[in-house]
């Protein structure tokens, strides 16, 4: 790397100084690593294929999409969609995390039905994304299972390998597999995986990374502008595919500023239940605006509302129009370039708050690969 490269509008030095050079090429690899990704599932397609065949010729198939925190988001933002890619209504997708499978595995695996357990591992390391497979293969007696994961040398890549009859793994490209302390490359990267395999067409995929490439381009002036206001609380709203992204775009927040900015996540309508009670003053709200015309009909009403209230510091929307001029890109693939923009926002609050993008947690109460966990043995 020379002196002159640029990371979200940074040199490396400026990067190093701040300890967010990591975190801050990762969030600008995305586009290019998409396209990356997105050649090699070409070579990949016939091995999914006939792995996931026989599989969805099951008309009873559960497919559970599983993983821990920002993996888990994942299958939140894509179940819904992947459900409408399945040949028979009579099966069905659900978003199950496994810090849920693990605790209570009795409650949520059914053993009278065949099924897909897709499991999302950055490292694959993670003590409860191991529990989830091994409760998964003793409780279900019809298993498979698709890893998804960003590390070659993962305890998920090494079982699929070990148990060639009954899992696949679905390997992303080296560099997917985030340095930084925060998911930002590993988590659209392993999206994108999901995307490419379920989607019955992918004809919105350049569109989505050409907005990414806009948004890293032209747009991080303002926000940055946006991450420099004086908040206290941060509300992150979507609905749809959009809420996961609210949900992640809120963790992101969270870890990068080291807590000391509350960040939160509800969808539009969501929102007036309840949880609008967090504003005041020090709030900033953005809302990330479904391109469906039906559904961001909600989108504009809130945010009509908010401005009306005025009671937050700033209440922002993100759109396709902001980007493009134009709105025509489905909300799942949308989810890409939006997702740019928080990590983004989330990176340009660390700085301001002097917080380390790369390392936000030095004193290990929080770990970039989960510590802590205490396996028990289920005797269900």
């Amino acid at each position: 790397m020379s002196m002159q490269d640029l990371f979200l509008q940074l040199c490396t030095t400026e990067l190093e100084q701040a300890g967010g050079y990591w975190t801050a090429r990762e969030i600008q690899q995305q586009p290019d690593l998409w396209r990356q990704v997105k050649q090699e599932h070409q070579q990949k397609q016939r091995a999914l294929q006939d792995f996931l065949q026989p599989l969805l010729a099951k008309t009873d198939l559960r497919i559970i999409l599983t993983g821990a925190g920002t993996s888990a988001y994942i299958g939140a933002a894509l179940a819904a969609f992947v459900q409408q890619q399945l040949p028979f209504a009579t099966q069905k997708v659900e978003a199950i995390s496994t810090t849920d499978l693990v605790s209570h595995p009795s409650l949520y695996l059914d053993a009278r039905l065949p099924t897909l357990l897709v499991s999302y591992g950055r490292s694959g390391n993670s003590p409860e994304s191991v529990a989830a497979v091994e409760l998964a293969d003793q409780l279900l007696p019809q298993v498979q299972h698709l890893m998804i994961t960003c590390n070659a040398e993962g305890k998920l890549a090494s079982y699929a390998k070990r148990h060639p009859d009954r899992s696949a793994v679905y390997q992303l490209p080296e560099q997917s597999h985030d340095q930084s302390f925060a998911m930002t490359s590993s988590f659209s990267s392993m999206y994108l995986a999901t995307l490419l395999t379920f989607a019955k067409e992918h004809s919105a995929f350049e569109q989505a990374c050409s907005l990414a490439e806009k948004v890293l381009q032209h747009k991080l002036p303002e926000i940055k502008t946006q991450a420099e206001k004086p908040c206290q609380r941060m509300v992150f709203l979507g609905s749809g595919p959009l809420k996961a992204i609210a949900q992640e775009a809120a963790l992101k927040y969270l870890e990068l500023t080291a807590g000391q900015v509350i960040s939160s996540f509800e969808s539009p309508l969501g929102f007036r239940h309840g949880p609008k009670s967090l504003i005041n003053s020090e709030t900033q709200i953005l809302l990330l605006q479904s391109s469906d015309p039906y559904s961001s009909l909600y989108d504009q009403d809130l945010l009509a509302e908010l401005q009306r209230d005025n009671l937050a510091l700033n209440s922002a929307v993100l759109s396709e129009n902001l980007l493009a001029g134009s709105s025509s890109l489905p909300d799942v693939w949308l989810t890409l370039p939006f997702i740019v923009w928080c990590q983004a926002l989330a990176f340009y609050k660390a700085l301001q708050l002097k917080v380390s993008p790369d390392n936000p947690c030095p004193g290990g109460q929080v770990n970039r690969v989960v510590q802590g966990v205490t396996l028990y043995q289920f005797k269900g």
